[in-house]
């Protein structure tokens, strides 16, 4: 069933994205609402699974994981190449899209010579095409 947040939720949302570690009390101020009444609305937001967890967001290129790769993938060997996906430190993202080929990964390597190491390990599970990106324009944008 889909949930639509009212406006108070979305402010609530809106500042969590932003700040996940924003205490209750600094939310309540922002929005004029007493810390009782914005806990409770993030508990019900967690019990919908609206939120569903909270995580940490990393410079990966100060953690010299500093070159990007999407990679258009066409398998027929679906659950191996998750496998491998799963066990890969490169990879940060695997999607399942539509189309000639039948996943998107985002990965995130030292450099080109790792790029070309972890494609050599990919090629036994199917085709490729790579895109490197040459700048990060916006990633992980707040939605709400």
């Amino acid at each position: 069933m889909t949930y639509i947040p009212d406006e108070i939720d979305q402010q609530i949302m809106r500042l969590l994205q932003h700040h996940a570690r924003m205490p209750i009390a600094q939310i309540g101020k922002e929005i004029n609402m007493s810390q009782p009444s914005v806990k409770e609305r993030i508990i019900k937001l967690e019990e919908k699974g609206i939120i569903s967890g909270y995580s940490t967001v990393y410079d990966l290129a100060k953690l010299n994981r500093g070159t990007t790769t999407f990679i258009l993938f066409k398998t027929d060997r679906c659950e191996e190449l998750v496998h491998f996906c799963e066990q890969a430190p490169e990879v940060t993202d695997l999607h399942r899209i539509s189309g000639e080929y039948n996943y998107l990964i985002k990965v995130r390597t030292t450099s080109i010579e790792e790029l070309a190491s972890f494609q050599d390990a990919l090629v036994k599970l199917g085709t490729s095409k790579s895109h490197i990106s040459m700048k990060t324009i916006m990633e992980n944008r707040v939605l709400l």
